[in-house]
């Protein structure tokens, strides 16, 4: 954080001739009641962060394996999660992290999740702090940095392998900054790391990228010369307190050491219980999976979605880096490595998001130490020299980055488990009416499936959450929710028994269409988190017959065309109306059907009830599609336009209905300003004539349609 602006000495303002800026105050100790303050601030803000409802559905499968690795007391090498391609030899990715969330889950459940979630993730970050304090990263900066990386980190925070990685990560960071810094070489752990990281998760080629980096950054600057400023520059650099070339770059690497490390370390990748498979797959991903459509749809191994990343720093994060890194350059303190790791991370996290998480660990500490240079390099106010001046900007600054991303609703900072996510009801519904076979599922939700059923051989999933499958049963996956018209061919396939399909779908995803128009499947089940198909004939008639929806459909197209025909026909809505009513019985997660009332009731004229709807989808759903925009077409059909406005301020999630948005703000401001003019008028009226009742009435009424 800045330091105090003294008056610098006269030795220094002669040798640099111009008066430089004034040298910075003494680093804070770490046992300063200060120092100590704001860091507890910084940690309590890094576990903020971090401490929102978990969703992920992939969680439950991590959950279900590790059980089973339990319960077998070996790691599966066979197929055995799915039924195409079951008995097939397969690799049980991320085994090691499987094998320990399951006992963190069995003795403790959610509290124990979010346990290993906290612990984790300030090992980490307590890594990357001790990396950029040997980096001579010593003062309060650090800790804003900190908190800002949390945030972008935040995102891959769920129960997933990466927490542990993020560990392994800073550990290695710090290992060879250490090292760099003239500090003990611990580099003979590396190879350990590397190992631990190989049965950990697929990104394990990472550990050696990073020794690898860090070689040729060394390399780079005993090519470079090595040179120390000189003349003017290092005058100026002595009285500013910046550390020297020598320091930033450390000493050369051992390369003879680090290659016998890495062949150690890529020897060490083969001691797992899949042997050479589980070492190709990172591989073969990149050479081969990722070019196939379905690994396509994978949102996080698509290029960075900024609406998602616009609050939590990672646009200040992008920019401020390379300039950091620019800004040492020129004042001739380049560090190689940094910038090679940079380039390295923006290539990996902008065009696949699942590695803004290693992005933001590994900004952290050259960040930190860049940022604190350069902030000594600036002239402060004297005030801010008092070590409680300097704590309190601190603290400041680590709360007041955090707040936009604190507070985004769908992620707002709770312990528990989001379950209108998962297909809880669905199952619920498959288990007491005995359904059972072959089932088609949406690969998201193949883990849960597993954490409900497994080893039932008869309810196993299609496809889980590593889209495990045949070629061209993951083709047709990928292909159902865009080219409806093959799911035809992917039932004559396999001639499925049942489907479970996911109900948080992005736009433009027609599978439930493809299922609702297919006369030999009945939808028998759907909430907010799942639809649920079985076909007509054979074993499940009798629960086709009983719970098939007759006019209410769980796709967008279908729903579309129901609401249009809903304004014509009375007796329609009369049959919709019940079986909405009966979905809301069904399950607890029933958003969309209050809402799809709402506008049933809207048709009715009977508002009150719409609003009443509306309000209870709101309720499960700060962001149900359509809700606010529904209230606000309620609002105005009672004439009150300021309560439109209102409803129309809350943000909206699908970009489908900007349009909607738009007409329904167009009108309200326009009776908006037609009621304010008649306001106006009736004003000036009963000015004139304090004694009309009728137009005091009027303005009365007008005020109330006026009110928000």
């Amino acid at each position: 954080m800045p330091r105090g602006a003294g008056r610098p000495p006269a030795a220094a303002r002669q040798a640099g001739g111009a008066a430089p800026p004034p040298r910075p105050a003494a680093e804070l100790p770490l046992s300063h009641p200060a120092f100590l303050a704001a860091a507890v601030v910084a940690a309590g803000c890094v576990l903020l962060s971090v401490s929102f409802k978990l969703s992920d559905t992939d969680m439950w499968q991590h959950i279900a394996v590790g059980r089973e690795i339990w319960r077998l007391h070996a790691v599966p090498t066979q197929q055995i999660w799915t039924w195409p391609t079951y008995g097939a030899p397969a690799v049980t990715p991320s085994w090691a992290f499987r094998a320990l969330i399951w006992p963190i889950w069995a003795a403790a459940g959610v509290t124990g999740l979010f346990a290993w979630r906290w612990l984790t993730t300030l090992a980490a970050f307590a890594l990357l702090w001790a990396t950029a304090r040997r980096m001579g990263a010593r003062g309060l900066t650090s800790l804003v940095v900190l908190v800002v990386c949390s945030l972008v980190y935040r995102i891959r925070s769920e129960i997933r392998p990466e927490t542990l990685v993020a560990v392994l990560f800073a550990l290695e960071l710090w290992i060879l900054e250490t090292r760099r810094a003239g500090g003990p070489d611990r580099t003979r752990w590396l190879a350990a790391i590397g190992w631990v990281w190989a049965n950990v998760h697929i990104s394990f080629p990472l550990g050696l990228v990073l020794l690898a980096l860090h070689d040729a950054g060394g390399a780079l600057r005993a090519w470079s010369g090595a040179r120390r400023p000189r003349g003017r520059a290092a005058s100026r650099a002595a009285a500013r307190g910046t550390p020297t070339p020598a320091v930033t770059g450390g000493t050369a690497p051992p390369l003879r050491r680090d290659a016998l490390t890495a062949l150690a370390t890529v020897a060490l990748w083969f001691v797992n219980p899949s042997g050479w498979r589980a070492v190709a797959q990172p591989f073969e991903y990149f050479l081969v999976w990722r070019h196939e459509s379905i690994f396509k749809t994978v949102l996080e191994l698509g290029p960075v979605d900024w609406r998602e990343n616009w609050t939590n720093g990672l646009p200040l994060l992008v920019v401020g880096w390379p300039l950091l890194i620019l800004w040492r350059a020129r004042r001739r303190t380049f560090d190689g490595f940094e910038a090679l790791l940079a380039a390295t991370l923006f290539g990996l996290a902008l065009p696949t998001q699942r590695f803004t998480g290693f992005l933001a660990l590994g900004a952290a500490p050259y960040v930190a130490r860049d940022l604190e240079a350069y902030l000594r390099a600036r002239r402060w106010p004297s005030w801010t020299s008092p070590a409680p001046a300097r704590a309190l900007l601190a603290v400041v600054a680590c709360v007041a980055s955090g707040l936009a991303e604190w507070s985004r609703p769908e992620m707002t900072p709770g312990v528990g488990l989001r379950l209108d996510y998962i297909p809880l009801r669905a199952c619920d519904f498959m288990s007491a009416h005995g359904l059972r076979g072959h089932g088609y599922n949406d690969y998201w939700l193949g883990g849960y499936l597993l954490w409900r059923f497994w080893p039932q051989r008869d309810r196993l999933p299609f496809m889980d959450i590593h889209q495990t499958g045949t070629r061209e049963d993951r083709w047709f996956a990928a292909a159902l929710p865009i080219a409806p018209s093959v799911w035809a061919r992917f039932d004559r396939r396999h001639a499925f028994d049942y489907a479970l399909l996911s109900r948080n779908r992005v736009d433009g995803d027609f599978s439930q269409d493809a299922l609702d128009a297919d006369t030999s499947f009945a939808l028998v089940f759907m909430d907010d988190a799942a639809s649920l198909y079985v076909r007509r004939s054979g074993p499940f008639a009798g629960v086709a017959d009983s719970f098939a929806y007759r006019v209410i459909p769980a796709g967008p197209t279908g729903v579309r065309r129901l609401m249009k025909a809903l304004e014509a026909d009375k007796a329609l809505r009369a049959v919709a109306g019940a079986e909405l009513e009966r979905s809301i019985q069904a399950s607890d997660f029933n958003g969309v059907a209050h809402l799809h009332l709402a506008h049933l009731r809207t048709l009715e004229g009977r508002y009150d009830e719409s609003r009443a709807e509306s309000q209870a989808a709101l309720a499960h759903d700060g962001f149900a599609a359509y809700a606010w925009e529904r209230l606000a077409a309620n609002e105005l059909s009672e004439g009150r336009p300021r309560a439109a406005l209102a409803a129309l301020a809350h943000e909206g999630r699908s970009p489908v209905l900007r349009e909607v948005r738009a007409r329904l703000r167009f009108e309200a401001l326009a009776e908006l300003r037609e009621l304010g003019t008649r306001r106006a008028e009736l004003a000036a009226a009963l000015r004139q004539d304090p004694a009309r009742r009728d137009l005091a009435d009027s303005l009365a009424a007008v005020e109330r349609r006026l009110a928000p």
